[in-house]
């Protein structure tokens, strides 16, 4: 089940660690985030502040995408160009056809540079293609995207199933070798996904058993919900020791299917991307946690390449891309993939909200509020 594809995506591991938490004061880790100023001694800028960032987003399912990347990379890309910059937004709403064109519009119009976070990342190669023969830069955002790409941003994604596997295991301690797992994978079109499985079969492989592995069309937590449901027929609602969810949209569907099943305790389900409905439903115990990747320093150094690749800045490009990796189509792509964390009861505190992602507030509302009591989030 943890066969490694010939063509699956390589990647050259420098610095990256798991920590206990990713505070958004890294932001400048690499030390060049301050020199929007283009002062640092690299070549003459190609362009100046007047420029336009093209940012294509896959879907809305994921609620980080609204709230936190598009809003983010905005504001750092104006930080960066003094006011004068702007970013012209698309979001594709999981429709792959849909995003090709989005990004064939963009071209249309001329922008700078292009982020791009494909729904599908063989099917966008094609509109990377036009854009590279336009002379637009592409770098491949959150996601890994086949074609001519520049650079590409995101997380040691096989470590953030590392990350999901390992907390698995170690919730189900010494009945883990007895227990069940049920593996609820994501998008077979993104690459991620397989990354994610891979990581997390490094940890699960021979110390639970897998009773079904199932993958999500989409990440559509309907879908996600169905194949849950379908689980539960095949295995029985008593014998899921635990399950593996992909990210935080499908977790919550899990918890759904298996309340609806007439589950009187809900097992450890795993999830990622730290969503506010996660969070809440970890405080609950309704779901044992969630991968936290840091999306502010994601969001916030895709914004820094961009301009920097735009305006001819290489030091800066250079010294925020110091990782390396394959797609299938082409070489060494200049990378930075930002750390994880386990998210958890125990460090909500030290994550989410040290690093200003949510408020005590915004997760201890009324209906939560005994529960963070109890675990002293207060």
């Amino acid at each position: 089940m943890n066969a490694r594809s010939p063509r699956r995506i390589t990647v050259r591991r420098t610095a990256i660690a798991v920590t206990a938490t990713v505070s958004a004061l890294s932001l400048a880790a690499c030390g060049v985030i301050d020199s929007a100023d283009g002062s640092s001694g690299s070549a003459a800028p190609k362009k100046g502040d007047d420029i336009t960032v093209g940012l294509l987003l896959p879907d809305k399912e994921t609620k980080r995408f609204e709230k936190f990347d598009y809003p983010l990379i905005k504001k750092q890309v104006t930080a960066l160009t003094n006011g004068k910059g702007e970013v012209l937004y698309a979001n594709a709403e999981a429709n792959a056809a849909q995003q090709s064109k989005q990004l064939e519009e963009m071209i249309a119009e001329k922008v700078d540079v292009l982020l791009v976070d494909a729904v599908d990342s063989k099917a966008i190669a094609p509109a990377v293609e036009k854009a590279s023969e336009a002379g637009i830069p592409v770098i491949a955002y959150d996601r890994l995207a086949q074609g001519p790409i520049d650079a590409y941003v995101s997380h040691d994604n096989e470590l953030v199933g590392e990350v999901q596997g390992r907390s698995i295991v170690e919730a189900l301690g010494t009945k883990a070798a007895t227990s069940k797992v049920v593996m609820i994978n994501g998008s077979l079109a993104d690459p991620n996904t397989a990354r994610f499985k891979d990581g997390a079969m490094t940890e699960l492989q021979g110390k639970v058993q897998i009773v079904g592995s199932y993958d999500t069309k989409d990440w559509l937590p309907e879908v996600a919900k169905t194949n849950m449901e379908t689980a539960i027929r095949a295995v029985g609602l008593s014998n899921i020791d635990a399950v593996y969810s992909a990210n935080d949209g499908m977790a919550g569907a899990v918890i759904d299917a298996l309340k609806e099943a007439g589950a009187s305790k809900i097992p450890p389900v795993t999830g990622q991307d730290a969503d506010l409905a996660a969070v809440q439903r970890i405080v609950s115990g309704e779901q044992y946690m969630s991968v936290y990747k840091s999306f502010i320093l994601e969001a916030t150094n895709a914004a820094s390449m961009a301009v920097a690749k735009v305006q001819g800045r290489s030091i800066e490009f250079d010294a925020l891309t110091r990782d390396s990796v394959d797609s299938p189509t082409k070489k060494k792509i200049p990378s930075m993939l930002v750390p994880v964390v386990a998210l958890t009861q125990e460090n909500i505190k030290d994550t989410v909200i040290r690093d200003g992602v949510y408020t005590i507030k915004d997760i201890c509302t009324p209906d939560y509020a005994a529960d963070c009591a109890a675990i002293n989030l207060t």
